[in-house]
């Protein structure tokens, strides 16, 4: 058969068809894809992945001369066997000392054929083969994220609308699900009171998980778009539509899966500005809506609201200055300014669209006194401002009151004195008056429709946007003390070190966000490693000296960061200390007893291991709560979670439902960031459900049958989870102190490869100085164990701690009854189902140390083999119909990526001294390419 008759993803992927992955007996393993239409998948999936593998194959088709020789020879190779290749035969062999199991079934010879092949590409084809799979990862992706959005549409047809003021819960709504619920178990009172106090806080990080280059994101996004079209499309604007699918799919294809340089921080702030364009600006009052829709019934948008605005952005973009020199005082303030810019703009441009549709004739639409008087004052303020609306000012009187509330808004983002608004309460206390006026003359729905609508966007975003939150080492502050302790405040007994002076202006410049932008714009100050109550009275001193004059001081809450392990256990005394500190005392004054504090998952479960820092960090969260309780602290915990199981990742809403009682206290607040944000928010039918599926936990976790459960089985099971994290905790130790492991570690993983990824402003390593493992950043710690398809800094130590408990009944006990444990599990089982045994061998195989490769692999196979005798299932996600699925779709492409990667690795590790340096320069290139279609396609890397 000619190449042209056959997809060319199925000829290169010859390789992927079922052999047994991970040396378990089974026939389930992976899915022939050359035969996608066999897939067990659903219908509307599969035509998705159909058509863009059809189209993908016409662009590679086009794309070059060469890829049609490519897969002939691939195909040539996987079809016929390779006995009369002595190439094909070294490479055999070179595979069996790395430790690739050898024997003469069908699973064996499949897999080294894969190898074989992969192994003879040269280093074009290789980069061809590469770009041709990270496509069809990103095409994939994007067909599953269309196929969930389907399905959720299909689900909301199928709810029967009632008539009346209450309708039943809507069961594709969470959120109503969740309050009917609560009214239930605490009374209707009791719930509204908890409704009120309902805060959903995603913050937005810089830290780059993400590998997909933001030229990527443009054409997934035009390639979303086109394919939802499709369904009401037919004849030629069918066929004009698959053209621009083409032209889309062939610029991706051609396009460089890496960035051509680092972004500065700025420049890393527009992914906060992207999401909240295409998404959240929009959704956020849609997901208010859907809520009032349920609970008013017939009156929703004709009566005042019930959902408050309880969703809040945040960012560490342009101002997390812990370990990246790039973010500077300048920065922050440069982002705190387009991030305001950007937003009172989005506003003008709403305000103006509602208040040309207020064309309500005042005869019929009687204005208010109130009004009157808004509009009299508007003229006072300018009759340059009011001469346009002056026109329609008697007979449509809120549309001209709107339209010069809109040229207000310009003016602020002009920074006209006269004119601009001071703050954002003086804009939405103009929006009330306009929503008053119109209730009252009987325009109800204006008033709660459109009007509402801005109104809950103002009071979501401010005219800040988002929260922006500071973020610095502790051991600065106490550097720059020093400093000035030594050399005086401004430098009068010898000059400041630079690092002294940019301590300083940082909270210059977060004052003046202050005074432009209001507190909420800018109010947080995180200490990341705080040790003692010291850490924080440091903060405080340096901000007072920042400024000459004490009114002039910034409003401050500061936020201790516990990440270690024995900062997580010593988190009470620290925090016991902090009362002591006369600065923490009267911010508690000023705030009512409100404070926040934050848990790091990152840095716990790479220094202890994933299984003790999640018990750790569980433990430490009921101290917290029982001390805030003791001196009536109003806590607000935040979580430093990842993408990835080993930096806390995994589903958001099972997160929050787990906690301990108290902990959650009516906000769920976690850094987003990554691949994350786009997977999360960055489809606006995804990003309401999300939205709603962490608000609705967010609120059950106040149910008293929550809060009892997670009481009850924590204690129930205390001892079994003592038990395990002893265990985890020594075994984890035990890798980690191996003699040269650091080094090793660099060598079996693309680290120094994934540190050169231009995906993020700041380095790899921490500026204080990375000489070991300690001072490596988490998060190319976590990404490169991906990469290898190892995925050891999420399981790690597991293993090992069921074998020393052995106890299974008591384990899978555990596991139906406590929230805690279900989730950690369900996340372990989910980073299994991405590693890969053989695979894994071949990269362990690089660093030429058996004893380590012996402690890893042993440890894999005791975590696999647990794990799936705790949850029930004869391979990952058995039971977990649609990820189960999706992730054996994926692994066989995966496979075809990890194996190009692994043999060029050996090409750089083994021949590094005999490599030109243009030949480092195209293995390095492809390697980069490798991991960013790994990182597509096992997508929660990071």
């Amino acid at each position: 058969m000619k190449t042209n008759e056959k997809l060319l993803l199925n000829k290169a992927l010859s390789l992927a068809r079922p052999y047994n992955r991970n040396g378990f007996e089974t026939d389930q393993r992976g899915s022939a894809l050359s035969e996608i239409t066999e897939i067990d998948i659903p219908e509307s999936l599969r035509d998705n992945l159909a058509l863009f593998l059809r189209l993908e194959r016409k662009v590679l088709d086009e794309y070059d001369s060469q890829v049609r020789e490519l897969f002939d020879e691939l195909l040539a190779q996987v079809v016929t066997a390779n006995e009369g290749n002595p190439g094909a035969a070294a490479v055999a062999e070179a595979v069996d000392t790395e430790g690739i199991p050898t024997g003469d079934g069908e699973e064996v010879r499949a897999f080294r054929e894969a190898v074989a092949l992969i192994d003879s590409l040269d280093v074009d084809h290789a980069q061809m083969l590469t770009r041709a799979l990270t496509s069809f990862f990103h095409l994939a992706n994007l067909s599953e994220e269309n196929y969930r959005v389907s399905v959720l549409k299909a689900r909301e047809r199928e709810v029967e609308i009632g008539a009346g003021d209450v309708m039943p819960p809507d069961p594709t709504n969470e959120l109503a699900l969740a309050f009917d619920q609560l009214v239930k178990e605490v009374g209707q009172e009791r719930a509204l009171e908890l409704l009120g106090k309902l805060e959903f806080h995603p913050v937005f990080t810089a830290h780059p998980t993400e590998a997909r280059r933001k030229a990527v994101e443009g054409k997934i996004r035009r390639i979303a778009r086109l394919l939802e079209e499709r369904p009401l499309l037919g004849g030629t604007s069918l066929m004009e539509n698959e053209r621009h699918l083409l032209q889309e799919i062939d610029a991706l294809v051609r396009t460089s899966p890496i960035e051509l340089k680092k972004p500065t921080p700025v420049e890393e702030a527009d992914t906060v500005i992207d999401i909240f364009d295409h998404t959240l600006f929009d959704a956020i009052p849609v997901v208010y809506r859907r809520f009032d829709d349920w609970i008013l019934g017939d009156r929703a948008g004709t009566v005042p609201p019930v959902c408050p605005a309880f969703f809040r952005l945040g960012s560490w973009i342009g101002t997390d200055r812990d370990g990246n020199p790039n973010v500077t005082a300048r920065v922050s303030r440069q982002v705190a300014h387009v991030y305001a810019a950007h937003m009172i703009a989005k506003l003008e441009e709403k305000c103006r669209r509602v208040g040309r549709n207020l064309t309500l004739e005042a005869r019929y639409t009687k204005p208010s006194d109130e009004l009157v008087a808004l509009w009299s004052r508007q003229v006072e303020m300018s009759e340059v401002l009011t001469s346009r609306a002056m026109l329609i000012s008697t007979s449509e009187l809120h549309r001209a009151v709107m339209l010069v509330m809109a040229e207000r808004l310009n003016a602020t983002v002009r920074r006209v004195a006269d004119t601009m608004y001071r703050n954002a309460d003086e804009f939405l206390a103009d929006l009330r008056v306009v929503q008053r006026s119109l209730a009252k003359a009987g325009a109800v729905r204006a008033a709660y429709g459109p009007v509402q609508t801005i109104i809950w966007q103002v009071e979501t975003f401010g005219f800040h946007m988002v929260e922006t939150e500071f973020r610095q080492h502790s051991v600065v502050h106490a550097r720059a003390l020093a400093d000035i302790k030594e050399h005086g405040r401004n430098g009068e007994r010898g000059a400041l070190n630079p690092m002294t002076r940019e301590v300083l202006d940082t909270f210059r410049a977060l004052g003046m966000i202050q005074r432009r932008f209001g507190t909420k714009a800018a109010r947080r100050y995180i200490i990341s490693f705080t040790k003692s109550a010291q850490d924080v009275a440091d903060v405080y001193e340096l901000a007072s000296l920042a400024f000459a004059h004490a009114e002039d001081v910034p409003e401050l809450d500061v936020v201790p960061l516990f990440e270690q392990l024995e900062d997580l256990e010593g988190c009470v005394d620290v925090l016991e200390d902090m009362l002591k500190v006369p600065a923490v005392a009267k911010r508690l004054e000023q705030t009512g007893n409100k404070m926040e504090i934050m848990l790091g998952y990152s840095d716990s479960s790479k220094d202890a291991g994933p299984t003790t820092a999640t018990l750790a960090l569980h433990a430490a969260e009921e101290r917290i709560v029982a001390w805030a309780e003791r001196h009536h602290i109003d806590l607000t915990l935040m979580h430093g979670r990842g993408g990835a199981v080993g930096r806390g990742g995994g589903p958001a809403n099972r997160a929050v439902l787990a906690q301990p009682r108290g902990s959650v206290n009516g906000c769920f607040k976690l850094t987003e960031q990554g691949e994350v944000i786009f997977a999360r928010y960055g489809n606006i039918e995804l990003a309401k459900r999300h939205v709603e599926s962490v608000a609705a936990a967010t609120l059950l976790t106040s149910a008293p049958s929550v809060e009892r459960i997670n009481t009850e089985m924590t204690q129930a099971y205390s001892s079994m989870a003592a038990s395990l994290s002893d265990a985890s905790h020594a075994a984890f130790l035990d890798l980690l102190h191996t003699e040269d492991f650091t080094p090793w570690f660099s060598t079996v993983t693309p680290l120094t490869e994934v540190g050169l990824l231009p995906i993020g402003s700041r380095p790899a390593k921490r500026g204080l100085g990375a000489k070991s493992l300690d001072d490596l950043r988490t998060i190319p710690w976590v990404f490169s164990w991906s990469q290898a398809r190892i995925n050891l800094a999420a399981w790690y130590g597991l293993g090992s701690a069921c074998e020393v408990l052995d106890d299974l009944d008591l384990l899978r006990r555990a596991y139906r009854e406590w929230p805690l444990f279900t989730t950690f599990i369900d996340n372990i089982e989910m980073s299994i189902a991405k590693t890969d045994l053989r695979i894994a061998k071949m990269y362990l195989a690089l660093g030429d140390r058996p004893d380590l490769t012996e402690k890893v692999y042993r440890e894999m196979q005791l975590t696999r083999a647990w794990t799936l005798a705790i949850v029930g299932d004869e391979w990952p996600l058995e039971h977990r119909r649609v990820l189960g699925r999706a992730v054996r779709l994926r692994n066989p492409y995966v496979d075809a990526l990890s194996l190009t990667q692994v043999r060029t690795l050996r090409e750089v590790r083994v021949r590094q001294d005999d490599l030109s340096e243009e030949a480092k320069a195209e293995y390095l290139d492809l390697i980069l390419a490798t991991v960013t279609g790994v990182s597509a396609g096992l997508q929660n890397t990071g």
